[in-house]
């Protein structure tokens, strides 16, 4: 007898072997026609398996349907080999490479003798929906490497063959077909087409095979696909709003900066964007000042026997950017952190001086590929609220409690409450005494417990030296940012020798925490744009009033009270145009200005201002006292 354990703990036996199918039709005929596939054993050695999976022994057995999370990965799996069906189908000549499931959906990259065009992707996912409902089965097969090549390499699929030949000579590979259509896959995959009903292609991009510059370019189409129709409307919906907030747009329309190909991955600031930057550096500069952070600055430049030392050269070279004066080899920092160990060092250091804290507005260059660029958000030169601090093991609780209190309030200051934390435990391979690693993942625990946060684990997923905790917060629109970050590190001071002298007279190794909270603030700034749609919070925005005349009877006045708001450090112009006040005020409503000034002759005559604030609030008329209580308030608050 086959004994089957379903996931509510009940048993049920079976006289012979079965496919997982046949299992979910013994349940329920309803359940059977709404399986996708089944996952099989329990824990972090389950998997998913296809509905024709054989079950010959007994077995744990959760039947996967489009309710489940594994079911939208096979949904999305699937349509991405129903987008290279379709391709072969309407181009015969395209050749097929890869095409893994990616967040939201999938992409597939494709060998063609001509760009695809926008009418190109209307007829495939016209094509994909024509196959879909055909409802043909997927079958799954498996051949020995070797077969399989010869077989991809008749079929005049090149890039199949060489993905095979690059498997360990001996093993055996599946192949899934559904229809007149073949593919090289692990699997699993949906029992036939008809499951795939709600999908849309989005868009084409270059790629280079394999990832490599040095390889030939292909063409990679992604698209979206989910369980159910409501599901993909949202999903297109969001999509929409995003490209709305898209914070490249904002940044041209609202004059905030530009990225040049005359320096590709580093941001050209104008003057409104650079007053963003200034007004997110300099409210950091008070958090390191109010919560006993001592600021630093650290050369951009250094030796390249201290990156040998601290392992980058070997581990990480090939994505800094080097130099060479007087036949020594150095490096733009891609980090801060060897720097400020090199600060530490300077001067005996006493247990009574620890904690240390130390931050950094530290630019770093990082050498990343042109095509992983993508506006302020991932750029080659950024700037990070960097920070270290110099602990004892049994001060890292501590510091942890303190980290995430001030975090979430800098998050909430800047518009995000919906933060996710997450706590990346040791990875298999790993360096220190097993103690040291249950002692420093128990610190980050309690923190984030004492701290009120609930979190989930990430196994495995810490550095080979500590645990971290990240921290990630949701946008307006539920997206996640992971920004801040605590990293658990005894490894650099000991390979940069950094010591301090104990209670007990004796030299000892500091911990280092390393931590941020906005990381890049260029990458942050990015997400503020979008966050808010480009109307950043009063005290963040670059223009906060913009004082506008009806006639030019009014230009005196309009200037008294620009230099009245300025001399209290308000951020004011003067719009004195020979132009309509609605033109004015349209336009400024446009650019996003907080507060519009509208002033006439009454108003000028009785030393008020009529005040509309964004979003097409009409206040009223107040006097200028008022409005700049008002704004000093706001202000203040960071409305």
């Amino acid at each position: 007898m086959i004994k089957i354990t379903l996931p509510d703990g009940s048993l049920r036996e079976f006289p012979a072997p079965l496919t997982v199918a046949e299992v979910a039709s013994s349940i329920a005929p309803s359940l059977g026609k709404a399986a996708l596939g089944g996952r099989i054993g329990r824990g972090e050695t389950s998997r998913v398996v296809d509905t024709s999976h054989l079950i010959d022994s007994d077995e744990s057995l959760a039947i996967v349907t489009d309710k489940d999370a594994d079911g939208l990965e096979l949904i999305r799996h699937s349509t991405a080999h129903l987008l290279a069906y379709a391709v072969k189908s309407l181009f015969p000549e395209a050749q097929v490479t890869i095409g893994p499931v990616i967040e939201h959906g999938f992409y597939y990259d494709f060998a063609y003798k001509r760009p695809f065009t926008p009418e190109d992707l209307g007829a495939i996912e016209k094509k994909m929906t024509e196959l879909a409902k055909k409802d043909e089965k997927v079958v799954r097969r498996v051949l020995p490497r070797d077969e399989a090549v010869a077989h991809f390499k008749q079929m005049g699929e090149a890039y199949k063959a060489e993905i095979i030949g690059s498997i360990p000579e001996g093993q055996d590979v599946s192949l899934y077909s559904e229809g007149a259509f073949e593919d090289l896959c692990r699997g699993p995959h949906v029992p036939s087409t008809g499951k795939l009903k709600h999908f849309k292609l989005m868009k084409v991009a270059g790629a280079y095979w394999r990832g490599d510059h040095r390889n030939e370019m292909l063409q990679r189409i992604y698209g979206t696909a989910w369980a159910n129709k409501e599901d993909l409307q949202q999903h297109l919906t969001m999509l929409e709003e995003a490209e709305k907030r898209d914070h490249r747009r904002l940044g041209r329309e609202l004059d905030l900066f530009h990225i040049d190909e005359h320096s590709p991955g580093t941001v050209f600031w104008h003057p409104r964007g650079w007053t963003v930057w200034q007004g997110v550096e300099q409210y950091m500069r008070q958090v390191y000042r109010d919560n006993g952070y001592l600021e630093v600055k650290g050369p951009q430049i250094l030796d390249q026997g201290l990156w040998e030392k601290t392992g980058h050269w070997d581990k990480y070279r090939e994505n800094m950017f080097v130099t060479e004066s007087e036949k020594r080899d150095y490096a733009l920092k891609p980090m801060n952190c060897p720097g400020h160990i090199l600060i530490f060092k300077q001067g005996i250091k006493s247990y009574r001086d620890l904690p240390l804290r130390f931050g950094e507005f530290g630019q770093c260059h990082r050498n990343e590929p042109t095509g992983g660029l993508h506006g302020i958000m991932r750029v080659r030169a950024f700037t990070q609220d960097d920070g270290h601090i110099f602990c004892t093991e049994e001060q890292i609780q501590s510091e942890v409690i303190a980290f995430t209190t001030l975090l979430q309030k800098v998050y909430k200051d800047f518009g995000f409450t919906d933060i996710i934390y997450k706590l990346s435990t040791r990875p298999e391979k790993r360096i220190g005494s097993e103690e040291s690693w249950d002692r420093a993942e128990q610190a980050l625990a309690e923190g984030l417990r004492a701290s009120g946060c609930d979190f989930e684990y990430l196994p495995g997923e810490g550095a080979f030296y500590g645990p971290k905790i990240e921290y990630t917060l949701k946008d307006a629109l539920g997206r996640p940012w992971q920004c801040g970050t605590i990293q658990v590190d005894p490894n650099l001071p000991e390979r940069l020798d950094a010591e301090y002298v104990g209670e007990d007279g004796a030299r000892h190794r500091p911990i280092v925490l390393h931590r941020a909270i906005v990381g890049s603030l260029e990458r942050f700034i990015g997400i503020l744009i979008e966050q808010h749609a480009g109307a950043l919070p009063i005290w963040l925005a670059p223009r906060q009033v913009v004082v506008s005349s009806i006639t030019d009877a009014q230009a005196d006045y309009v200037t008294d009270v620009v230099k009245a708001l300025q001399k209290q450090g308000v951020r004011a112009e003067a719009d004195l145009r020979n132009e309509k006040i609605t033109y004015k005020i349209r336009e400024h409503s446009m650019q996003k200005v907080p507060y519009i000034l509208v002033v006439g002759d009454k108003e000028k005559a009785s030393g008020a201002v009529a005040v509309r604030a964004r979003g097409n609030q009409d206040l009223g008329v107040m006097s200028l006292a008022d409005f700049q209580e008002k704004l000093s308030s706001d202000i203040a608050n960071k409305v």
